[in-house]
């Protein structure tokens, strides 16, 4: 989501425009086109509900990265909400501006925390895979998956859609996963899948980002029980779902 140029995470949630006049170049400097969006706010604020947003919003972003096929790239101080005052061009800036400040740690430590689970699942990922040279395209095509909407195998891929699921199976690790991205302003009740025949425990959730910590994100091991065939996720979130695979006998 974010790299060593333009925005930090903090400053994509926080900041509509760049702010690089401290650069002496009277804010020419630095893209112009962030893809950012403040909350409702420019900058920093004291407004708990633009607080809670900002977060909701970083762990999402996280969170998409970090159960993406590849190899992610975290900024660093992304995972602390690291700011440089709105510059998006501070290169130039050997101060404060630029350098890591580590009280940072301590300001969002539910995010923190929030990166650290992240990570922790994804060190236990089976990687024997990565080494038969297959590409991104032929992966796909050869995954049991399927696409949804709020209705089940009724994705929405017009330009104004606003949310999208995926139900997908992870044979090596024995996992079938359901993952839901919401990305309206308003809660929407997601039909869920049965996870099938071979599936050994019903959906229990590990992630929902519009929960209050630690419910947000629990451990790998221990996600929590749900029951229904409906899910409501809350405004701008990410919902990861999982269920245990029966090896057959």
């Amino acid at each position: 989501m974010t790299c060593h140029d333009g925005f930090t995470l903090n400053h994509l949630v926080s900041y509509n425009e760049k702010h690089n006049e401290a650069n002496g170049e009277n804010n020419r400097d630095g893209a112009s086109d962030n893809r950012s969006w403040n909350c409702g706010v420019e900058g920093p604020t004291d407004d708990p509900v633009v607080e809670k947003l900002r977060n909701r919003q970083a762990k999402n972003f996280l969170t998409i990265t970090m159960l993406s096929l590849g190899v992610p790239m975290i900024l660093m101080g992304d995972e602390m909400r690291r700011g440089q005052h709105g510059n998006n061009n501070a290169y130039c800036q050997d101060n404060e501006t630029s350098w890591l400040d580590w009280t940072f740690l301590t300001r969002p430590a539910e995010l923190h925390r929030f990166v650290k689970l992240l990570v922790a699942r994804r060190v236990l990922r089976d990687i024997e895979h990565e080494r038969q040279r297959m590409s991104l395209n032929q992966l796909i095509r050869q995954a049991n998956k399927a696409w949804h909407g709020v209705k089940l195998n009724q994705p929405d891929w017009s330009d104004h859609s606003h949310s999208v699921a995926l139900t997908g199976e992870i044979p090596r690790e024995g996992v079938f996963f359901h993952l839901i991205i919401n990305a309206y302003w308003e809660p929407l009740d997601f039909e869920l899948p049965t996870p099938g025949e071979r599936a050994g425990s019903p959906w229990r959730r590990w992630i929902d980002t519009s929960l209050d910590a630690p419910d947000d994100i629990v451990e790998w091991q221990v996600p929590s029980p749900i029951s229904g065939n409906t899910y409501r996720t809350g405004s701008r979130s990410v919902v990861l779902l999982v269920a245990n695979v029966v090896a057959a006998s």
